[in-house]
């Protein structure tokens, strides 16, 4: 078998009914030369049959399975380990990729030696009617190549950069998925392998995502909450990449911590929209958990932006931050105002 060029990770958990046109995408990429490595995160529909099915009809197939359901991100790093390619990416269960996408891609990082991510080109699927809409890039990445740096500011800064690229191996390995948290935290991964990058390309191979209702992060689920850990877990690496890269520059963190506040004010706000769905039993740990997260902001740290808006005010005494929550989404139903 031809030694592989690009490695595909595909985590899949109760994935039966879109494996197949994910892997009829992957076995059919016009860059013939790719390894396909299928993690199994002990599925309990027939997720594994169809894994069986396609291992058995193309070679380049590899499967594997987590001891016990661990999350997207565990799975994918297992995956990781056994990548041999110089180049990965990951590709959603339930999303494809049209048939030039790993050779647009592979083409353009390998003629550019100083690119170390090329990020294909987006396309949002609508399972309701079919409908397909391009995400979009920022202008200058569409213009030419960025910096590491200011592509992993347009990732942060609500997700004008996405997340779905191909990364040389070598960095994929140092930055792994992180784990911190079941869900979101693996996008933590994504900014930091744009900001450790040396330049960051565009591909115009297509990345087909799936939108459906039933994806956990469309759907309410106390998963959701993570988000606010996970966030948390970025700040974290950022300070790591300062004491051993050096400074950031002056305005990274104070996105940052933006990012972060209306993440958790959004996480809070949720609990009160979604009480009745949550367990009488869970609702002290999930409030703990708010107010351990909301412990971790300062006035000194926020924008002024992020300090002036009723109901946006850092109050540190927890109580009179509830108080103030509750009053501000009372008011907002009251007056039948979409809550945000």
């Amino acid at each position: 078998m031809p030694t592989p060029k690009v490695a595909i990770l595909v985590a899949a958990y109760n994935a039966q009914a879109t494996l197949d046109a994910c892997l009829a995408s992957l076995t059919g990429q016009t860059l013939r030369e790719t390894e396909i490595i299928c993690i199994d995160d002990c599925s309990t529909d027939a997720t594994p049959d169809v894994l069986t099915r396609w291992a058995a009809r193309d070679t380049r197939i590899t499967l594997l399975r987590t001891p016990a359901n661990s999350g997207q991100a565990v799975a994918r790093n297992m995956g990781l380990e056994r990548v041999s390619a110089p180049f990965v990416c990951m590709v959603d269960a339930d999303d494809w990729l049209s048939a030039d996408c790993l050779l647009t891609a592979y083409d353009v990082i390998t003629r550019h030696p100083t690119t170390d991510t090329v990020a294909f080109s987006l396309i949002l699927h609508y399972d309701d009617d079919g409908h397909e809409t391009p995400y979009g890039l920022p202008g200058e990445l569409a213009q030419g190549p960025v910096s590491g740096l200011r592509a992993f500011e347009l990732c942060l800064d609500n997700w004008q950069l996405h997340g779905y690229y191909l990364v040389r191996t070598e960095l994929h390995r140092r930055l792994p998925y992180d784990t911190a948290t079941r869900l979101y935290s693996d996008d933590n991964t994504t900014r930091l392998h744009y900001l450790h990058s040396r330049q960051v390309r565009a591909a115009g191979g297509r990345y087909y995502w799936r939108q459906h209702a039933a994806s956990m992060t469309h759907s309410f689920n106390l998963r959701r909450f993570d988000f606010m850990e996970a966030n948390l877990s970025l700040k974290a690496s950022l300070k790591d990449y300062e004491r051993t890269h050096g400074a950031l520059p002056a305005a990274t963190f104070p996105l940052l911590e933006r990012h972060r506040w209306y993440i958790f004010l959004a996480s809070y706000r949720m609990y009160f929209n979604h009480l009745h769905e949550i367990p009488r039993e869970e609702r002290p740990a999930l409030r703990r958990r708010l107010r351990a997260v909301l412990a971790t902001f300062s006035r000194r740290e926020l924008p002024p932006d992020c300090r002036r808006r009723p109901g946006y005010w850092l109050i540190p005494h927890p109580t009179l931050f509830h108080l103030q929550q509750w009053l501000f989404t009372t008011a907002r139903r009251c007056l039948r105002l979409p809550l945000p």
